[in-house]
């Protein structure tokens, strides 16, 4: 007898979703926080357009995706951090038997070292810049995550960051568990202008770049000169 609880959490539907491959693909090119138009998703599925724009309209029922028209094109992107966390925290369930021998493969070195992560560095140079605030009391905790002191304001500045007071639409600061690492980097406000604003200075500086997908490298030079600074070693 199947007994009725209306309380509980509505998994079925959820899970529903992002069982299918088709789309459960879209939903990983999407984990970047970029925009990407149906034809590219339709490419990272390996699928027809018209098999694509079936499986957005359904992302888009579910509030999963949400489409953005620009001009006579239309844009599709994770409608908040709560499904890219949802989808990363699903990804750590799939492979906790096999974590260490999936993150062994050549072909996620990459992604494993740096990458975006809606709108934030995540893999180990996400961490280590994690690890890095939470040294010296650079962050200080609150109900709702963190705050930044003069102390981390400081050391984002040696960085080239001037960051932005809470601006009240999004958490400022907290922790997200990494998809790679089983450990914890940074989200929220003050993650995506890290992710920007010094993602835009590395990069200026030949300390990163973006590679294919939502990796991103840390160059020789980086190694040299970034690492050190957040108190990790290469890799």
């Amino acid at each position: 007898m199947i007994v009725d609880t209306p309380h509980e959490p509505r998994l079925a539907r959820v899970a529903a979703v992002v069982a299918d491959p088709t789309r459960s693909r879209m939903l990983a090119y999407l984990l970047s926080g970029e925009y990407a138009s149906a034809s590219e998703l339709a490419k990272a599925a390996s699928v027809t357009p018209a098999t694509a724009s079936g499986h957005l309209g359904r992302l888009m029922d579910a509030r999963f995706v949400v489409c953005e028209p620009r001009g006579r094109h239309r844009y599709y992107r994770l409608a908040d951090a709560e499904v890219a966390h949802a989808l990363e925290a699903l990804a750590l369930v799939a492979e906790r038997d096999v974590h260490e021998r999936a993150w062994a493969d050549p072909q996620r070195t990459r992604l494993r070292d740096a990458r975006c992560c809606y709108g934030h560095l995540a893999g180990r140079l996400g961490v280590s810049v994690f690890d890095a605030l939470q040294r010296e009391e650079r962050l200080r905790s609150t109900l709702a995550g963190f705050e930044l002191t003069v102390s981390g304001r400081e050391w984002l500045g040696q960085l080239g960051m001037n960051p932005s007071p809470p601006n009240g639409k999004r958490r400022f600061a907290y922790r997200c568990l990494d998809w790679s690492e089983r450990r914890d980097h940074l989200a929220g406000q003050l993650a995506g202008q890290l992710a920007d604003e010094l993602y835009q200075h590395f990069t200026a500086m030949g300390w990163l770049r973006r590679t294919t997908g939502r990796a991103v490298e840390v160059t020789a030079s980086g190694q040299r000169n970034l690492l050190p600074r957040l108190d990790a070693q290469p890799t």
